[in-house]
């Protein structure tokens, strides 16, 4: 078959609806590497090139954060074409948003106008919505005993986003004399183009007629406790994720470190960001999504630790470091929670749900830090991030405690 989705809405089935599952994981894995640069490219350059345009420096992260609300914004959208059109039609208007926001920021830094970079981010922002539904995607493409091992697989992809992007950076940011970053946006736009013809070759079956109709009103679904335990792990892990990444870059320029300190250590934090995926999907597989989320707390726990204990460039990127390793154990063992919730044909519903609450709430989180770290400084952007770390700690004990009761009570 030709196509690169099969099955038509409401059609028959493919004979096997995993027939495709290593070539699509091979193709997501590469988009990921690829469209992942979007991201870091963003927050390696967003905060600086804010605070050379922004009116004013507390407005400087600013474009972040309008980058985390797009994400939010088109979450829902982005799902509701994956219902109706199939994921590779979700796919392929991501990356045209991708392609969108490197020639927008380009135009916006010669221009110098903050308010089109500010456009321009809301772009980027949809971008990176569907290329985190790349790791669903890959779910679907295997059998259940199998999905978090495709689901961790897709996401190492994000490896070697973690070198393209700072390199991007690096080496194109001064190409464009005097338009710092100028070059680095229009390389982006072409990353994302590339990305695109990756996708094209996808083979995902097509939604059926009973998955575009919808089954029990999300209402129902959300009001799962196991539902509202991944909700808050996967929203505390990726805010505070965000939280602290968005202000470091700056924090470092702040404190006297160079942009190419900056960009190394961004580099290492995404590449642990994505580097355990290798294993993470065994991981949950053998000990259980909640206590890998655990892990992730703690290890985002003492990145903040690690970032109160000086201000010196080892400090930054070891607290940049283990915010990565945490964010990738307790963002994709959420997302492991979040498959169990679910019925095959609530799956595009749910889990742009999902995303949606966790990149809305993480863009509150784009909104302070930047406040705080110029009103109060990165010791206080630190000291924060503890109070929804014990949130999540406190939902996980009561999802336990709860499973436990309910077990007692089955036996």
């Amino acid at each position: 078959m030709s196509q690169a989705e099969t099955s038509p809405a409401g059609g028959a089935a493919p004979a096997s609806p995993y027939g495709h599952e290593m070539g699509n994981v091979v193709r997501l894995t590469v988009a990921q590497a690829l469209a992942g640069a979007n991201a870091v490219v963003v927050y390696a350059t967003g905060a600086i090139v804010g605070n050379t345009l922004a009116p004013s420096p507390a407005l400087a992260t600013l474009p972040i954060s309008i980058f985390v609300v797009g994400m939010a914004v088109c979450t829902l959208p982005a799902g509701a074409i994956a219902r109706h059109h199939g994921r590779r039609a979700a796919f392929l208007a991501g990356t045209g948003c991708g392609v969108l926001v490197g020639l927008l920021s380009a135009l916006a830094v010669v221009l110098g106008s903050f308010a089109l970079f500010c456009a321009a981010m809301v772009f980027g922002g949809a971008y990176a919505a569907v290329v985190l539904s790349f790791r669903f995607a890959a779910a679907d493409c295997a059998p259940p005993e199998r999905r978090p091992r495709a689901m961790s697989a897709v996401m190492a992809g994000g490896v070697f986003a973690g070198v393209i992007g700072p390199q991007l950076v690096t080496h194109t940011m001064d190409l464009w004399a005097p338009y710092l970053f100028a070059a680095t946006y229009l390389a982006q736009a072409g990353v994302a183009l590339l990305s695109a013809l990756v996708l094209v070759g996808v083979r995902l079956p097509m939604p059926t007629a009973q998955e575009i109709a919808g089954d029990r009103p999300l209402g129902v679904i959300a009001r799962q406790p196991r539902f509202v335990t991944a909700v808050v792990c996967g929203v505390v892990s990726y805010l505070l994720m965000n939280f602290i990444m968005t202000a470091a870059p700056l924090a470092m320029r702040l404190c006297g470190l160079s942009q190419e300190s900056s960009n190394l250590g961004l580099q290492w934090h995404v590449i642990a960001m994505y580097a355990p995926s290798f294993f993470t999907g065994g991981l949950i597989a053998r000990f259980g999504a909640p206590r890998m989320v655990a892990a992730g707390l703690a290890l985002i726990a003492a990145a903040s630790a690690a970032g109160l204990a000086g201000v010196d460039v080892a400090h930054f990127w070891v607290s940049l470091i283990l915010l990565g390793l945490g964010w990738n154990f307790g963002f994709l063992g959420a997302s492991a929670m979040v498959l169990e919730c679910h019925r095959p044909e609530e799956r595009t519903r749910v889990q742009s749900l999902n995303d949606f609450i966790v990149f809305g709430t993480m863009a509150l989180g784009s909104f302070a830090s930047g406040g705080l770290l110029t009103a109060y400084g990165w010791d206080r952007v630190l000291w924060v991030s503890f109070a929804p770390l014990a949130l999540a700690v406190a939902a996980l004990v009561l999802s336990a405690a709860g499973r436990g009761e309910a077990a007692a009570k089955g036996a």
